[in-house]
């Protein structure tokens, strides 16, 4: 550590002296051993670093290789998705088709079964009307009838006299007589 910071003071001095310059002796800079350096480190660091770049590139290709596998098989299910959402939307259609008209025909036997029940009704109500008028009618007649029976012998009561009743139980024993 002592060492390190002891180079950094000394580089430091040298530049705020000289300033900071470009040393044209080759030896003296190292420039061949520098050379040398980095062409043994990107030979060998090739290899290495060839093989990881190549194992990643092939890791980097089999994933986009999976993700458009994936790709085709979503596109794949959403064209299967979009196929059953129409078939689905013809039922649905088809099912409110004949919903509509269902409800056009129970529509339709409501009324005319409606219609049928107000003609039976009218029918009844009048064959009760005129049930109920001939009724009235028989019982203004039975009325009519007493009535007319009962002034007919009132009347008789007090026109028939003592002989006109022996005449006419004569008479009717006669008749009775002959029939028989």
């Amino acid at each position: 550590m002592d060492n390190s910071i002891q180079a950094f003071w000394t580089f430091a001095n040298n530049v705020t002296q000289k300033g900071f310059s470009f040393n044209s002796n080759f030896l003296e800079a190292n420039v061949i051993n520098i050379a040398l350096l980095l062409l043994g480190l990107i030979y060998v660091l090739n290899k290495f670093l060839g093989s990881i770049l190549s194992m990643r590139q092939n890791k980097v290709l089999s994933a986009i290789q999976e993700s458009e596998e994936r790709l085709q098989q979503a596109n794949a299910r959403l064209i299967e998705a979009e196929k059953q959402l129409a078939q689905t939307q013809i039922v649905i259609t088809q099912i409110k088709d004949e919903a509509r008209l269902t409800a056009q025909k129970v529509r339709e036997s409501i009324l005319a079964q409606g219609k049928l029940d107000i003609q039976r009704l009218t029918e009844t109500s009048k064959n009760s009307i005129a049930t109920v008028e001939n009724q009235v009618r028989q019982q203004i007649q039975h009325q009519i009838t007493t009535l007319a029976i009962n002034k007919v012998s009132s009347s008789l009561q007090n026109q028939i006299d003592l002989t006109m009743q022996s005449k006419i139980i004569d008479y009717s024993i006669l008749e009775l007589g002959g029939t028989l």
